[in-house]
Order: C-alpha cells, then sequence, then structure tokens
C-alpha cells in the first residue's frame, strides 16, 4: 500500500488580506489609471500567446475592463505593493513554486446587471499553451457601499460571499478554483484583477 500523503496544515487556497493592502486614495488612483486606459468588453476564455484572446459571451460574463501596463509610470508603485503582498501569501499560505508577475492587471467595472458566472482562471487543456496562472486576486477598489450584489464566491464555499470586503482589501486565491462574481443589482463594482504565473505545476 503506497503512503498517504497529506497537506501541511499551515496551507490555505483562499486567503483574504484582511487589512487593505492599498489607502482609499491609492485605491482613487487605481481607478484613474484603469479609466484612462483603452476600455472593452471583457471576454471569456485564457489569453493564448500570440494567439486568441477569448470570445465574447454575454451569458457568461459582462463587465468592461481595461489594462494598466507594466511601464505606466504611476503604476510602478501599486505592481511593488501587490507583488510583495503575493510573495507573503504564497510563503504564508499556498508554497507554489517560483509564483511572479507576468500579465499586466487588469481594472474591472461591473455595473448594475454585471457579472461573471462561474469559471477557473488556468486551462485543463493546454493544447494551446495558454499562460500559466498559479495564484489569482482580485481587490475590492470602490466603497462596498456604492453597489449591492457583486459578491465573489468560490464553488465549494458559497455561503461565504466575501460581501464583507472592505475598500483596498485584497483576495488571493488558487487560479484553478471555480469562482464568480454574482449579478450587481445596483450601483457600480470597481476591482482590480491580477494573476500570478510561474513554472508549470507538477
Amino acid at each position: 500500500m503506497g503512503m498517504k500523503w497529506t497537506e501541511p496544515r499551515w496551507k490555505s487556497y483562499i486567503v483574504r488580506s484582511g487589512d487593505p493592502i492599498f489607502t482609499p486614495e491609492q485605491c482613487d488612483d487605481i481607478i484613474r489609471l484603469g479609466q484612462r486606459a483603452n476600455p472593452e468588453t471583457a471576454k471569456v476564455g485564457t489569453p493564448i500567446p500570440g494567439g486568441k484572446d477569448g470570445k465574447l459571451d454575454k451569458k457568461k460574463r459582462i463587465t468592461e475592463i481595461s489594462w494598466i501596463p507594466f511601464n505606466e509610470p504611476q503604476a510602478g508603485p501599486m505592481y511593488n505593493i501587490i507583488e510583495q503582498a503575493m510573495q507573503r501569501v504564497n510563503i504564508n499560505h499556498m508554497g507554489f513554486d517560483l509564483p511572479q508577475l507576468t500579465e499586466m492587471a487588469q481594472y474591472t467595472h461591473y455595473p448594475t446587471g454585471a457579472f461573471y458566472d462561474w469559471h477557473t482562471d488556468s486551462e485543463v487543456n493546454f493544447v494551446n499553451q495558454p499562460c500559466v496562472r498559479k495564484i489569482s486576486m482580485t481587490i475590492l477598489l470602490n466603497d462596498p457601499k456604492e453597489f449591492k450584489g457583486g459578491n465573489l464566491q468560490f464553488m465549494d464555499n458559497v455561503k461565504d460571499n466575501n460581501n464583507d470586503l472592505k475598500r483596498g482589501e485584497a483576495v488571493f486565491f488558487a487560479s484553478f478554483i471555480r469562482h464568480r462574481i454574482t449579478p450587481v443589482t445596483k450601483g457600480d463594482r470597481k476591482s482590480l484583477v491580477m494573476w500570478f504565473g510561474g513554472p508549470p505545476l507538477k
């Protein structure tokens, strides 16, 4: 009989920062960066390097996004803070091999009626060589009093809606976990989304 393997008790694949990693003023700066970038209708599917970048599917996802370039001068401090927070979370909770910044930050605007149905951030079929994603992150940028609905839910823990997120608070989670944003029923939800890659999982 083979050995029974167990995970260490310190590991968790869903981790909230608890305290905000950005101040309200910094959140406002990030919102301005996102609004200044070229907005586009969000697509479904993991971008393929040098190839397709997903497809429109309004039954699966309705939201507006924009990308904040790494070389945007005002974005440097934001990227540094996020990367440091991600590395702390990985060391203390996840234990993935060499996660790092590999994709630009996505500013996400969910107006009333917008949503993103159940999905994962990593592929299960690698024939098209998608980007390796190990850790996903979302940060609530605006005051939660400004909208209703728009809850972040995870497939194995739908009772915890994460609807008490504070402005500037981050949630880190393994990219292979199914999750969704429930429909926004009133107001606008603004967030920042990132993915962290590295050597393929093994």
